[in-house]
């Protein structure tokens, strides 16, 4: 819509000559198909340490481009993604597995126990022991 009404504010509605005035192409949002891949996979890699220049290297960006890119179509900053990524793949591991709290956070890439624990209760709002305990109790 936004296109149909600037072609019209900005350019005649014929041209002469027989040629088209402008090829009718929806406007697509730059890099969602280059971030789509690329948070798929920084999903195969959560277990790793990554940073926004990994993401940008690896989506050939500069890392303020990246950052500009995956905010507009995530909502988040890629380390916000990330770190929601890596509580979400740890709420998985407590939910199906009895790995220890050590183990799950360097399945997850949070590198310690302790960093685990204080990174999922900021996103979740309890402890990874609660949360497990919690979900356990509900089966």
């Amino acid at each position: 819509m936004a296109n149909s009404v600037a072609r019209r504010l900005v350019m005649p509605p014929h041209r002469p000559g027989g040629q088209a005035q402008f090829v009718a192409a929806p406007v697509q949002v730059e890099g969602e198909h280059v971030l789509a891949e690329l948070m798929a996979w920084a999903l195969g890699r959560l277990e790793r340490p990554l940073t926004v220049a990994d993401l940008a290297r690896r989506a050939n960006m500069s890392p303020r481009h990246l950052g500009r890119q995956f905010r507009s179509v995530s909502g988040q900053a890629p380390l916000q993604w990330l770190l929601a990524q890596r509580v979400r793949r740890a709420q998985e591991l407590l939910e199906s597995t009895g790995e220890s709290v050590e183990s799950v956070a360097r399945s997850t890439g949070m590198g310690t126990a302790t960093t685990l624990r204080r990174q999922f209760k900021r996103v979740v709002g309890v402890t990874p022991d609660t949360y497990r305990r919690s979900f356990r109790g509900a089966l």
